[in-house]
């Protein structure tokens, strides 16, 4: 083909392209036709109803996997980000302390932050070292590890809600060389001082006397950081965007927590999606009501703040009570919610500032779809922002669009663009499942499956930096997952995804159990029992029974009023779960054990069974030859036990 001097086509080359063109178009046609005639439609179908979602996830995929690339490219850290964003807004409020109205705008904290460099570089720690972090949330704590970073050193978050063996795990896993800790955790760190090494310094920050600080040998902080120095520290940091920032440790809902490494990188990513997917704005002003020592408060809420210069208002705890006066007060227009938030929210009386307020998001993970449109239509958010993922996992999702009770979406069009999957597990024993060449078999839509991702540690978004366990690391990898050879992240979640990609949170693994045959997500049987009971805490799971195939449900239902009613719970339980799903065994209990963060906490739960040797709680069996819920005696245990009575 050649080009005349105009720049029109020849009649030789016009030729060629018409006859390249009808045949083009002829084979197209064909083919379509073949494609249509064997059910391809369904295809397009999905094409058309998904085209739209799936750009703008490609956009938002491409326009932070392009910011990661410059990061590493030009040799950025969150503390360089950071810098940048206090050039950009120096008087701009950052953080907000709503306990004490406290407000630190970006100069302060930058600061602040500098003067905890300054200290740490004093106290002889170097590029490495880690600082353990026992506080309930505060602007200061971001400032600490935040000056923690910009030495090259790294913080452990560690939950405020720890006690005596658990805390002193979460300390010695990540070797921590010094212990931080707020005054209003005194007792705590009381209980575990003689346990803790004669090598690790120790820090208060607040009001404790002198004779408390002697005894816990303790220095002040706080003065110190007073007295140090508030310009940037000089020293050379080697650290880059793919190394430690600091640890988070998982909840520890099935055992003792484990230190998830968070690098720099891992950081961005988690608040750049969040930016970016929801449609943050930097005049937005967010209401953090979350831990900050828990991803979802202190990289998808605080990182808002250090990243893109959006203000940030923290709370030393939740309140369902002040959760909308507070957002008032502060004019916020995006609220982080996680766990039970919600449901403890819409159990509040009606009040009316939950419609006078300037939300329009609410961003969060694990708002069940019983409660979800309940919660939009009474408090009039106009946008959900629920998202999947762990601090530590390489699958994170999101729903972008909206869709009631979907955790996210992976492409039906270009699944390969984003490499997750949801792969078959034994219900049993929750082992992968393989075919004959030894690979994962993939789940098909409405299949529930183990959500993977495949790991690649040259790609930010796909590494996966583990624990600092190594055992606890190489147990969440698999092998020969999408091809021979690969590796893959193992969430340990149980998800659902339609015809159209969305996907929907199932159960943790492990919380599924066989009974009668069917398979019982005690999620989905937590979701309606809490909903019949006006949003009730209930923790649902099974036990073993001897000489029983399977495992038999266990509702443990929080009654702090002593009201509750086992024949009327019958009644609405027999209208809303199939024979299968209803709880066998009833746990009523002054509370239900929550994590932290809300999450129901099982585990002593599951332990104590149905004992009634074990709990001064009341204990009922459902007795379906008489239809009705009968309190279980220790003559009544032992007769299930010797299998004197069945179920």
């Amino acid at each position: 083909m050649h080009y005349v001097a105009s720049g029109s086509l020849s009649l030789g080359s016009l030729g060629l392209l018409r006859l390249f063109g009808a045949s083009w178009s002829w084979s197209l046609a064909v083919g379509l036709g073949v494609y249509l005639g064997t059910g391809g439609w369904r295809y397009l179908y999905v094409v058309v109803r998904t085209a739209k979602r799936d750009i703008n996830g490609l956009y938002v995929l491409l326009r932070v996997k392009l910011a990661l690339w410059l990061h590493i490219r030009n040799g950025n850290t969150i503390p360089s980000i950071f810098s940048k964003t206090v050039a950009r807004h120096p008087d701009k409020p950052a953080l907000v302390y709503e306990a004490t109205g406290e407000t630190w705008t970006f100069s302060q904290l930058d600061q602040i932050s500098n003067a905890v460099a300054h200290w740490a570089l004093s106290q002889g720690w170097t590029s490495g070292d880690v600082v353990a972090l026992f506080m309930e949330s505060r602007p200061l704590q971001v400032a600490l590890w935040l000056g923690l970073a910009k030495v090259g050193m790294e913080a452990a978050l560690i939950n405020f809600n720890l006690r005596r063996d658990s805390l002193l795990h979460c300390m010695g896993v990540s070797a921590s060389r010094a212990l931080v800790f707020g005054a209003e955790l005194a007792d705590a760190v009381s209980e575990v001082s003689f346990s803790l090494s004669e090598t690790m310094v120790r820090f208060s920050t607040g009001d404790l006397r002198p004779d408390q600080m002697a005894a816990l040998k303790c220095h002040p902080l706080d003065s110190i950081l007073a007295s140090a120095p508030r310009h940037p520290p000089s020293c050379t940091v080697s650290k880059g965007f793919s190394d430690r920032l600091f640890y988070i440790y998982t909840s520890g809902t099935t055992g003792l927590p484990k230190a998830a490494i968070v690098v720099h990188s891992r950081y961005y990513r988690i608040a750049a999606f969040g930016y970016h997917s929801f449609r943050m704005r930097p005049d937005d002003i967010i209401y953090d009501c979350l831990p900050l020592y828990h991803s979802a408060g202190n990289i998808m809420g605080v990182g808002q703040c250090l990243i893109h210069g959006i203000t940030v208002v923290v709370k030393k705890k939740f309140s369902a009570s002040r959760f909308w006066e507070d957002c008032i007060k502060h004019n916020c227009t995006v609220v982080q919610y996680i766990g039970e938030i919600c449901r403890y929210l819409l159990s509040q009386p009606v009040r009316p500032s939950e419609r006078q307020h300037q939300v329009r998001l609410a961003v969060g993970n694990g708002l069940r779809p019983s409660v979800w449109e309940a919660f939009v239509e009474r408090f009039g958010v106009k946008q959900i922002g629920e998202f999947y993922g762990a601090t530590e996992c390489n699958c994170s999702i999101a729903n972008m669009d909206g869709k009631v009770g979907a955790c996210g979406f992976n492409s039906r069009i270009l699944p390969n663009v984003y490499p997750i999957r949801l792969v078959k597990v034994n219900e049993e024993t929750m082992e992968l499942v393989r075919d004959k060449q030894g690979l994962c078999v993939p789940c098909r839509p409405g299949e529930p499956g183990l959500l993977v991702g495949r790991i690649n540690q040259e790609d930010p978004l796909r590494r996966f930096d583990g624990y600092a366990s190594q055992d606890a690391t190489r147990k969440k990898i698999a092998y020969n997952v999408f091809k021979k050879n690969d590796s893959a992240y193992l969430s340990g979640d149980v998800l659902v995804m339609d015809e159209l990609g969305y996907m929907y949170f199932r159960d943790r693994s492990g919380d599924t159990f066989r009974w009668k045959g069917e398979n019982v997500s005690t999620t989905e049987v937590e979701g309606t029992l809490s909903s019949l009971l006006g949003q009730t805490d209930v923790a649902v799971f099974g036990v073993n029974v001897p000489g029983v195939e399977g495992k038999a449900g266990m509702a443990a239902i929080a009654d702090s009023t002593g009201n509750f009613n086992c024949n009327s719970f019958l009644k609405e339980v027999q209208h809303a779960l199939p024979p299968y799903a209803r709880p066998i065994f009833l746990r009523i209990s002054p509370c239900v054990d929550t994590t932290g963060t809300f999450k129901i906490q099982k585990t002593r739960f599951q332990r104590e069974g149905y004992d009634p040797r074990l709990t001064t709680d009341q204990i009922y069996f459902l007795n379906s030859r008489v239809g009705r819920y009968e309190l279980v005696t220790e003559e009544l245990y032992n007769a299930f036990e010797d299998g004197s009575i069945s179920l």
